[in-house]
């Protein structure tokens, strides 16, 4: 289906949350999200997805969308012009989602920075390949670039689904309690506590006492406890920044 929009949801009611996404590959969507509680949410139309494929607005009878990088250099740029022409058809100049450009040189997607999103009108997603993306398209449709991680992939794609799956569990209703999203790692600048359920004990190792006796003020507080301890010997970073912002 080269050239034209992909789209998943089962709803004529108004969406309150619209995820389009710009890739040469629209069929890697919905993938994972087409499953689970993101899938489950966007059957019921809590959500909406459209994978549009950049090579409609390739130039030439080949549909070509990148060229050669200027000054020289190793591998492929998705052009300017290209890349321009399938942003405007997919988002008119007053459409008020967000327009990221999945990068390994953006700034590092955070929980906050997901709840934002996903408190919003939805979001557009664009995937480069190649070698990156011609920067003066970049500065004109004011992406803001988002990355995942210190490392490459091969395309944005990927990004684009962890940046939708983080985001779409936040929307209401899609997790069945919100207390579920509210003390998970990350939210309050600390790592989440451990878990346990049965059975009690378990090749020797039993679960911790204060969980069992049904003192709700003791459980927090332990709860509290590890979630700091996690946290300092796993990201002292998190540590810092809560000092830095007390």
């Amino acid at each position: 289906m080269r050239g034209e929009a992909i789209t998943a949801g089962m709803t004529t009611d108004p969406v309150p949350w619209r995820a389009t996404v710009l890739t040469l590959y629209p069929e890697m969507f919905p993938g994972p999200l087409g499953l689970s509680l993101s899938g489950d949410a966007l059957a019921r139309g809590a959500w909406d997805l459209e994978a549009r494929n950049i090579r409609a607005h390739g130039i030439g009878r080949h549909r070509s969308v990148d060229d050669t990088p200027a000054g020289g250099g190793a591998g492929m740029v998705l052009r300017c012009d290209v890349l321009a022409a399938a942003i405007d058809a997919a988002a008119p100049a007053d459409d008020p989602r967000p327009r990221l450009l999945m990068s390994p040189r953006g700034r590092p997607l955070t929980q906050g920075r997901v709840r934002a999103l996903a408190e919003g009108p939805g979001l557009i997603a664009v995937c480069g390949r190649f070698e990156g993306v011609d920067e003066r398209v970049i500065a004109a449709r004011g992406l803001e670039e988002v990355s995942i991680g210190d490392y490459v992939l091969s395309g944005g794609e990927m990004a684009a689904l962890v940046l939708l799956d983080a985001c779409v569990r936040l929307l209401p209703g899609t997790m069945g309690k919100m207390a579920s999203g509210e003390e998970e790692s990350f939210e309050g600048g600390l790592l989440e506590y451990p878990h346990y359920t049965r059975p009690r004990e378990w090749e020797g190792r039993a679960i911790p006492e204060v969980l069992n006796g049904g003192n709700h003020g003791a459980i927090a507080r332990w709860r509290r406890a590890e979630a700091e301890r996690l946290t300092a010997e796993r990201r002292p970073d998190l540590i810092a920044a809560r000092g830095r912002e007390s």
